[in-house]
């Protein structure tokens, strides 16, 4: 049995992308091959919620946590005293690093890469963490075994600015969570827009309020519809408070200061939420991938997004895409999705039959080869 390491800091303590990159591929990992590899999950401390308690709770994985006077540079550092102990064969990254120290003659390493944003956008960083995440990146990419980057579009950052050989790197997709391929019944979907006082009709944003985010823009795209088609504008994401002050300060003169419903849903209602959407709104400047793209696509809900980073990758032909700074175009896409019935069902079919590329057994099968190609050596 071969037994694998994974850093699982932020599948315990990280409830967006990166946790939920850690979360869906693990799961994927017991689900899809339980009995021929070990799972050992290290993690600083963990937050014990309905996200996590899978993992607390099942005998395929072993979660391994310091003592308290031991958490200083355990992760980046002293967590390879407890690889060896543990006789681990071969370590994943799941979050853009390594420990220093790492890889050695018997432990294989993979870091999974998810973005560059910090090296595009600049401005959005702190100086300090600019510094600190192109310090880890840096030695993950010069010193893994293997590069796991999540789209071709990171790859080729990768390559770019830190002159990786692309051969090193392998390009798998993420998937989303099981929740988003099944089918709401009308029943559970008006029982969860009745919990939330959400109204029948609404378009959909799911994301961080940030700035890269590009709420402001999707604002200004629903503002210039004519009034019949402005609908009702639902935000789901944790916030950068500046950026959120800025969009409070834009609404108090908006004609949709009313008609935005800044949400706080919990995972599993999620799902119908996005089911009933009449249009997904995600026109980011810059993603690795785009997980909620893909969740739209799952709940044939039709997308608009932009033309730039990895977000052709993950929307595929189906989506509207757009210039993130050309409010224009993210209105004439919803006119389009909302008065054009035979093209909206066409775009809902291309975008959910492109979405089960990224389904979790093909992709699982793919990390599995890759681990096997560095533990069979």
């Amino acid at each position: 049995m071969w037994r694998i390491g994974f850093d699982a800091k932020r599948l315990f303590n990280n409830f967006t992308g990166l946790g939920n990159y850690s979360r869906t591929l693990l799961s994927n990992l017991s689900y899809y091959y339980p009995d021929d590899y070990a799972y050992f999950l290290y993690t600083p401390k963990i937050i014990r919620n309905p996200e996590t308690k899978h993992f607390l709770n099942s005998p395929l994985y072993s979660v391994i946590t310091p003592p308290q006077w031991r958490r200083p540079l355990w992760r980046s550092w002293r967590v390879r005293h407890d690889l060896r102990k543990h006789k681990i064969e071969l370590y994943h990254g799941l979050s853009n690093e390594l420990p220093l120290g790492l890889p050695g003659k018997d432990i294989r390493t993979v870091v999974t890469i998810h973005d560059l944003a910090f090296l595009h956008y600049p401005d959005y960083y702190p100086r300090l963490d600019r510094e600190v995440y192109n310090l880890k990146f840096g030695y993950a990419c010069r010193n893994a075994d293997r590069i796991v980057a999540i789209s071709e579009h990171t790859k080729q950052d990768i390559v770019n600015y830190y002159q990786i050989d692309p051969n090193r790197i392998e390009v798998i997709y993420q998937s989303c969570h099981e929740r988003f391929m099944q089918e709401k019944s009308p029943k559970i979907i008006e029982g969860v827009l009745a919990k939330y006082n959400l109204p029948s009709e609404y378009f959909l944003y799911v994301g961080t309020i940030s700035e890269r985010k590009n709420l402001l823009g999707v604002i200004q795209g629903v503002e210039k519809l004519p009034a019949d088609l402005r609908l009702p504008l639902v935000v789901i994401g944790g916030a950068d408070v500046s950026y959120r002050n800025q969009v409070e300060q834009y609404l108090q003169s908006s004609s949709l200061r009313d008609k935005i419903f800044f949400l706080k849903a919990e995972s599993e209602d999620l799902p119908a939420i996005y089911q009933r959407a009449s249009v997904f709104l995600y026109p980011s400047r810059y993603e690795g991938f785009g997980i909620p793209v893909l969740e739209a696509l799952f709940s044939k809900t039709p997308v608009i997004s932009s033309l730039v980073s990895s977000l052709p990758e993950a929307a595929g032909p189906g989506a509207w895409l757009v210039d993130p700074d050309d409010a224009d175009q993210i209105t004439t896409g919803i006119a389009k999705f909302l008065t054009d019935d035979s093209y909206r069902e066409q775009a809902i079919e291309q975008g959910y039959d492109y979405a089960q590329r990224f389904r979790g057994e093909e992709l699982t099968e793919q990390m599995i080869d890759l681990y096997l190609s560095l533990l069979e050596r």
